[in-house]
């Protein structure tokens, strides 16, 4: 048998060539049928969806023909492939169904390549087939990396607005749209908690702090505030232990915990009164770490917090006001002689027992124990406040 020279094996190659591309019909239908009958995903997908798919497979079939025609060049249009369908089509199927697709695709055409390849050049069309879908797989890893990565700064960018609108007192629908844009769940309450920032605290190490706050919280938003950290938590389980477990995360100094709040669009009440008590935290140095922002009433009135001043007020000196059994009084005597029992009684002229008496019924009305160091401070701060109210 002769030995078929350069000219006709080119001559043969071009006949395999014009062969492929006038397959390239049967291909893309034969192609459709199998993706319709076997992906189950893509007959979930809407009807747009589903054509755009289908020019997905269409436009990789025509660029393997394309290349098929010289082999020698590196495969080109293989990105060409996925601009067929708009960038949001990445949303709606994942990488995984997107392989699946391209290796649904490469088998249609190796199952068909002895009816579309001339005799004798069959292995070479499914060798060619191979080659090109692993350039067509390392395609569609950059086409959802790519989109990854802009999906990624997107939301950096909305999360930042999220908490600089917190941080603000903005406290609307659009929080509650843009929270629900970056997935939170909105189960259970929510709280913000500042503190400073680690030294080596950049994009990256925030990533792994809103990790971590998912993981024991549940819902997490991350703003880094210059030299501050801002962390929203959210969900139905202990908020403040999920602080208590994040605390090496956050640099040295106070980490002030606002109070709890029923939904995330209420945060920003939360977020002033940790702002608030981060600022007066340098006033009470024993101060527990993390320390609850209502615990620093008294610092914060010092700073000329109006919210502290009213809370105090409200919560300590009108329901002692409105008290029975002379407990105002009773206090007002304790704190004004020292802390002295005996010196209490006196000036009351009561037993130290009825002193002792009064003071526990103190206790029951704030929730402030006079006999407490701490305590007791808190109530001559808002003792101060109410006589300064009334006068």
């Amino acid at each position: 048998m002769p030995t078929p020279t350069s000219t006709d094996r080119s001559e043969q190659r071009a006949a395999s060539v014009q062969r492929v591309r006038e397959g390239t019909g049967f291909l893309t239908a034969a192609a459709l049928r199998r993706i319709d009958e076997e992906l189950a995903w893509y007959r979930d997908l809407p009807a747009e969806d589903r054509s755009y798919v289908g020019l997905v497979a269409q436009s990789g079939i025509n660029s393997f023909v394309s290349w098929f025609s010289d082999p020698s060049a590196p495969p080109h249009g293989v990105g060409e492939m996925f601009a067929a369908a708009p960038r949001e089509l990445t949303q709606s199927i994942s990488l995984q169904h997107a392989l699946q697709l391209v290796r649904l695709v490469v088998d249609v055409v190796e199952t068909h390549s002895d009816q579309i390849a001339t005799p004798g050049s069959e292995r070479e069309l499914r060798e060619a087939v191979l080659r090109y879908s692993r350039e067509v797989a390392f395609s569609a890893a950059e086409v959802y990396a790519r989109a990854a990565e802009m999906r990624g700064a997107w939301d950096a960018r909305l999360e930042a607005l999220v908490v600089d609108a917190l941080v603000r007192g903005d406290g609307d629908d659009a929080v509650r749209s843009r929270v629900s844009a970056l997935g939170w769940s909105g189960r259970g309450q929510a709280l913000v908690v500042v503190g400073a920032a680690d030294d080596g605290l950049d994009e990256v190490h925030a990533v792994e702090l809103r990790r971590a706050a998912r993981r024991v919280a549940g819902d997490a938003l991350v703003g880094i505030h210059g030299d501050r950290v801002v962390l929203v938590l959210g969900g139905e389980g202990d908020l403040v232990g999920a602080v208590r477990s994040l605390l090496p995360r956050f640099g040295p100094g106070p980490v002030v915990v606002g109070g709890t709040v029923p939904s995330v669009a209420e945060a920003s009440r939360s977020a002033a009164a940790a702002l608030a008590g981060l600022a007066a935290a340098p006033a009470w140095p024993q101060a527990p770490r993390p320390v609850m922002a209502d615990d620093l009433l008294p610092e914060r009135v010092l700073t000329g917090d109006v919210t502290a001043r009213r809370t105090l007020v409200e919560q300590a000196y009108r329901p002692l006001q409105e008290a029975t059994g002379s407990v105002l009084e009773t206090l007002s005597a304790y704190l004004g002689t020292g802390r002295s029992l005996e010196a209490a009684a006196r000036r009351l002229y009561v037993h130290p027992n009825t002193v002792r008496y009064r003071l526990r019924k103190v206790s029951e009305i704030t929730g402030w124990d006079p006999l407490d160091a701490r305590e007791s401070f808190v109530l001559q701060v808002a003792l101060a406040l109410g006589q300064l109210s009334e006068g």
